[in-house]
C-alpha cells in the first residue's frame, strides 16, 4: 500500500549588507534560502495526537502526566458531567490555552482523582466529562500538624511558610496567637487559602492541607495532651535529633514553633545601663534640678514603660508561663542549632526533619 507523504520547506533568511559610499548608511537586503529536508511519513506526524489520547499509567498522572485541577464537585461516575467555573477555568483557558476534547484531571482536595476531557467553553465556565469511574486515594501515612506564631511576618514569608509546609506534606497548618503575637488579618488567612490551593497543585497533592483559623496557647493545650508526640522549638534545647533517637516512633504529632529571636535579657541589661548612667550623670552634674529629681524619684515607672515597650515591639519567643504550660501539658522543648532562626526557618527545619524521620522508621518497621 502507498503511504501519502508530505515534504516539508524550512525557509531561513540571510542578511545581506551593501555598502553605500558613505560609510555612515548602510542598506540591508533579504534573500530567502529555500533548504528541503527529509520528508516526514504520516505516523511522525500525527505522533503528538496519539500521545495525547492514550491513557497513561495511574502512576504517572500523579506524578503529573495530565493537567491537574481543583473541583470541589466530581463526576459520580464514567459519562458524569461537572461546571468548572471561576479562577480554575481562568488557568484553563487563559493561562494553558486548553480547548475542546483536550484531556485533564480533576481532584477534590480529599482524596478524589478523575480523568476526563473538556466537552464545551463557553464565556462563563466549561463543561468537564468524566472519562472513567473516579479513583479515592488514601491520606498519607505519616500526620504531622504545624502550630506557628506567624501572624506578625511580612513580605511574604508567611506565604512562604505556608506554600513549604503543603509541599512537605503537613497535614494542617494553624495560625498560632500568643502574648507576643496576638492577631492575624482576615485578609490574610484568604490569602493564604488561595497559597495552600496552588502548592496542592504544584506538588500534586491530592489530600489539601487544612488551614485552621487561629488558636491561643489554651487551646493547644488538649491537643498536646492526646498526641503521643509533640515538639516545641526552643532555643538552647537538647537537640532535635538526639531527641528523635531516643522517641518512640509514631506516625504523626505537633510541632510549635513561637515568634522569632527573645531580646528580653538583652533589653533588661541596657535599659538597666542607660537608667543608671543617665541618673548618675544628673545628679553628679551641678546643674542637678527637679527635673532631674523627678526622674530620679519615678525612675522605676519610666524603667517599667520603656521595659513594656521593648516587650511589644521587640520580644519575641513564647513567654515563660506559655512554655511552662505547653510542656506541663506533655510537649516536649527541642534545639534547631546554634543560630538564631525565623519562625519560617524554624519551621521548615522541624517539619523536615520530623517527616523524613517518620518515614524511615515506617519503611524500617515494614
Amino acid at each position: 500500500m502507498m503511504m501519502k507523504m508530505q515534504s516539508v520547506v524550512v525557509c531561513t533568511f540571510q542578511s545581506v549588507i551593501v555598502k553605500k559610499k558613505s560609510p555612515f548608511h548602510q542598506m540591508r537586503t533579504l534573500t530567502l534560502k529555500v533548504t528541503p529536508i527529509r520528508p516526514l511519513s504520516a505516523e511522525l506526524l500525527s505522533l503528538r495526537t496519539l500521545s495525547s489520547s492514550s491513557s497513561l499509567d495511574y502512576s504517572d498522572q500523579s506524578r503529573g502526566g495530565l493537567p491537574r485541577f481543583f473541583s470541589k464537585l466530581l463526576p459520580p461516575s464514567k459519562g458524569g458531567i461537572v461546571r468548572v467555573q471561576g479562577d480554575e477555568f481562568w488557568h484553563m483557558t487563559k493561562v494553558l490555552r486548553l480547548s475542546t476534547n483536550d484531556r485533564i484531571e480533576l481532584f477534590n482536595g480529599k482524596g478524589g482523582l478523575i480523568e476526563g476531557c473538556i466537552q464545551r467553553i463557553d464565556r462563563t465556565g466549561l463543561d468537564f466529562v468524566a472519562l472513567e469511574d473516579p479513583k479515592l486515594v488514601l491520606p498519607q501515612s505519616t500526620y504531622w500538624h504545624v502550630f506557628a506564631a506567624f501572624g506578625t511576618l511580612k513580605g511574604g514569608r508567611a506565604d512562604w511558610l505556608v506554600e513549604k509546609c503543603t509541599e512537605l506534606g503537613a497535614s494542617s497548618v494553624t495560625p498560632l496567637l500568643t502574648e507576643r503575637s496576638p492577631s492575624i488579618s482576615e485578609n490574610r488567612l484568604d490569602r493564604l487559602q488561595r497559597v495552600v490551593l496552588a502548592a496542592t497543585k504544584q506538588c500534586q497533592r491530592l489530600h489539601e492541607l487544612i488551614l485552621n483559623p487561629p488558636m491561643k496557647i489554651d487551646g493547644i493545650l488538649p491537643q498536646i495532651a492526646q498526641s503521643k508526640l509533640s515538639f516545641v522549638a526552643v532555643a538552647e534545647a537538647s537537640p532535635l535529633v538526639s531527641v528523635l533517637t531516643s522517641s518512640k516512633s509514631d506516625s504523626g504529632g505537633l510541632i510549635i514553633v513561637g515568634p522569632e529571636g527573645d531580646f528580653m535579657k538583652i533589653a533588661e541589661l541596657f535599659l538597666q545601663s542607660i537608667v543608671a548612667k543617665s541618673l548618675v550623670a544628673q545628679l553628679a552634674s551641678p546643674d542637678c534640678n527637679e527635673v532631674a529629681i523627678l526622674f530620679f524619684r519615678f525612675k522605676h515607672v519610666i524603667y517599667t514603660c520603656i521595659l513594656r515597650f521593648f516587650k511589644l515591639w521587640w520580644t519575641k519567643d513564647f513567654t515563660e508561663k506559655e512554655l511552662n504550660m505547653m510542656v506541663e501539658a506533655g510537649a516536649t522543648t527541642v534545639g534547631l542549632g546554634p543560630l538564631r532562626l525565623r519562625v519560617e526557618t524554624a519551621t521548615m527545619a522541624l517539619l523536615a526533619t520530623v517527616i523524613l524521620w517518620s518515614d524511615s522508621q515506617q519503611t524500617s518497621s515494614s
